[in-house]
Parts: C-alpha cells; structure tokens; sequence
C-alpha cells in the first residue's frame, strides 16, 4: 500500500462527526453547507447516515438569504441554552451557520471556512435555535466586515424575517418559532465554544 504524507479519510467521513471544528475556532470555523440561496426544498443532514435528505419544501415563498448549514463536532444542549436569556435548553441539533458569499455559491454539500461576525438568538417551541453569522473567509468582498454590525441593516433584516417565518404554515395563526435577538461577534465565540463543549459531553470526543 502507499504511504501518504497527509492523513486522508480512506471512507467519506460523517459531516457531522468526522469533520474538524475548523481552523481557529470560535473565530473562524467549517460549515457544512446544507442550502443555498436557490433552494426551494429544506434539506438536512440525516444524523444516522451523514446522507442529505429531503426535510420538506418551503413552505412560504422566500428563499435563504444565504448559504446555510452547520459547524462540525458541536451540539446545542445544557451549555448553549444556559446562555439564552430565556428559560431554554438547546434543540440537540448541531449548531446551525450562515454564511455570506459574494460569488454565489449554488451547490450544497460542500465545506466552507467561514469567518464568525455574530448572530441569532432564535427560539424554536422552547428551544434554543441559534443561527452563527458568518463570511466566506477568504471572500475578499467582506474582508473589512468583522462584526454582524458592520453589515447592511437590510440584509440583517432579510436573515431575521427568514428565521422568523421560514416554519409558518399557511392558515395557521400562531408561530412558535421567533428571533429573540442579534448578538455580536463575542457572544457567537461563546455560543460556539459552549456548542463545543456540550458536544464533548454528548459523544465523549
């Protein structure tokens, strides 16, 4: 057998699990992209297999307002909705990433380094659902953009509205899912750290 300098997977890793964090987190961190802003159907990872799977079309007529995905190796629990302001745990799902892109980017199943400049403090049926905002991080465009502050107010805008209706049902009157807040870029690291942490506690990694 040949020898390689470099460690290689010799079987496609589990998105979730095999992948690294990234290369310098919380700052800067991999994101597994699971939609682009042309999607119309929601998919996601399937947690047993690491295969995408069709969740559901969207509901509404709004598209992502930008890629869409997750960190690798981290987890929303008992640490990650200690920091909500609210009585929440988090959703056991992995910590969910959007990142910003000039170029556009229209396939899914890709790795991105992504830059971390804030984000969501969302709440979904009593759960903490927060969304890390991001930049591509070597996207030259957002080079000067450190802060979710730095951004346009409409394109703040555009992730929120998102977040807050892309669960809507048509006909029915109530949503449980809302945007509690936008943080800055130091509470994201804590989120991430915390997600870090509460996934060292769930899989003993």
């Amino acid at each position: 057998m040949a020898n390689f300098p470099n460690p290689f997977f010799r079987w496609r890793p589990h998105p979730w699990h095999g992948l690294e964090v990234g290369s310098n987190p919380p700052k800067v961190v991999n994101a597994f992209i699971e939609l682009t802003p042309f999607d119309t159907i929601k998919y996601e990872v399937d947690k047993k297999t690491g295969y995408m799977r069709v969740d559901r079309p969207q509901r509404s007529s709004s598209l992502p307002p930008s890629l869409y995905g997750f960190i690798p190796r981290t987890y929303c629990g008992d640490q990650v909705g200690e920091l909500s302001s609210q009585d929440v745990k988090g959703d056991g799902d992995p910590l969910d990433i959007c990142v910003l892109s000039e170029r556009p980017i229209d396939r899914n199943e890709v790795i991105l380094s992504a830059r971390v400049i804030g984000g969501l403090h969302m709440v979904d049926q009593g759960e903490a659902d927060d969304k890390i905002i991001s930049v591509l991080d070597n996207d030259t465009y957002y080079k000067d953009i450190n802060s979710i502050e730095d951004l346009p107010p409409v394109l703040i805008e555009r992730l929120r509205h998102y977040f807050g209706t892309y669960k809507l049902i048509p006909g029915k009157d109530t949503n449980d899912v809302y945007v509690e807040g936008i943080f800055d870029e130091k509470h994201a690291y804590k989120v991430i750290e915390a997600s870090i942490d509460d996934y060292e506690m769930m899989f003993g990694e």
